[in-house]
């Protein structure tokens, strides 16, 4: 019997395939891939001559007997377009068969969008909660969002460029101005990670059309957060602080963490006041 294997393969950059990820993608009876076109280009590239059939979610259940077969026979690969199978994509559901069927299940770890994005974001690490794609629907968002809007884990989501802009409204309006980072086209040649505040991120993209897949790795609630304050309760603090000498850049940066409204909102209010 068979194990099947799932085979994390690279998001962008060819060289983190790791070397016994090559060696059980050669060595398997055959490989499932969610894009057979996409597979193909990384088998070239290594020289990697398996056969390779399609699963994904619209045939998953008609090819799930082929694959048990065929791990009956030997070793399969599964793998995902980018990064570790399983994650956002129905590799659970083979999984799940393999195991009911008997066979053993192994991963080769490597490279994950969700991970990567989070151990560069400078938020805490050491607990997170993975979401997936927001919905499409504004509604539909703010009810996700809504059930995790408590939670004191970083947040992990997945965005496309033509909603990016929508998506960080419903995310302002429903988590507050929380800090944010943005990853764009991880270990590609236009990789970018863009920090700072969720209402900031959106003027951000507002000016800078938005291109490729995002990542977006999101505070948590900090269990000391209190509600936005009032526009006339932070007036009154802006006062103190350009009455003690502060400048405007001081005033924006102390008094966003604690008020939670954004630097831009902030030190526009100071300019207005001068």
């Amino acid at each position: 019997m068979g194990t099947l294997y799932l085979v994390a393969t690279p998001i962008g950059n060819l060289e983190d395939l790791s070397p016994r990820g090559v060696r059980i993608l050669r060595e398997s009876v055959l490989i499932a891939a969610e894009d057979t076109r996409h597979t193909k280009i990384l088998l070239k590239h290594f020289d990697i001559q398996t056969p390779v059939t399609s699963y994904f979610e619209h045939n998953k259940l008609n090819k799930l007997d082929l694959i048990l077969e065929k791990l009956s026979q030997g070793d399969v690969a599964l793998v995902s377009d980018a990064g570790t199978p399983a994650i956002n994509d129905p590799g659970y559901e083979l999984v799940q068969a393999a195991l009911a069927s008997g066979f053993d299940v192994r991963p080769i770890p490597g490279p994950s969008a969700p991970i990567a994005a989070l151990t560069v974001s400078g938020l805490p690490t050491d607990s997170f909660l993975y979401l997936g794609y927001l919905p499409h629907k504004s509604s539909e968002r703010h009810n996700r969002l809504n059930e995790v809007s408590e939670q004191p884990f970083t947040l992990i989501f997945f965005e496309t460029p033509h909603r990016i802009t929508d998506s960080l409204e419903d995310i302002l309006s429903t988590l507050g101005d929380r800090r944010i980072c943005i990853a764009r086209e991880m270990t590609k040649l236009y990789e970018e990670f863009w920090r700072g505040n969720i209402s900031e991120a959106i003027e951000h993209f507002k000016s800078k059309e938005p291109r490729g897949e995002f990542t977006l790795v999101i505070e948590g609630k900090k269990k000391e957060e209190s509600e936005k304050w009032e526009e006339a309760v932070l007036l009154e603090a802006i006062k103190k602080e350009l009455a003690a000498g502060k400048s405007a850049k001081e005033i924006s940066a102390e008094l966003a963490e604690q008020s939670r409204w954004g630097k831009k909102e902030i030190y526009a209010m100071i300019n207005k006041m001068k």
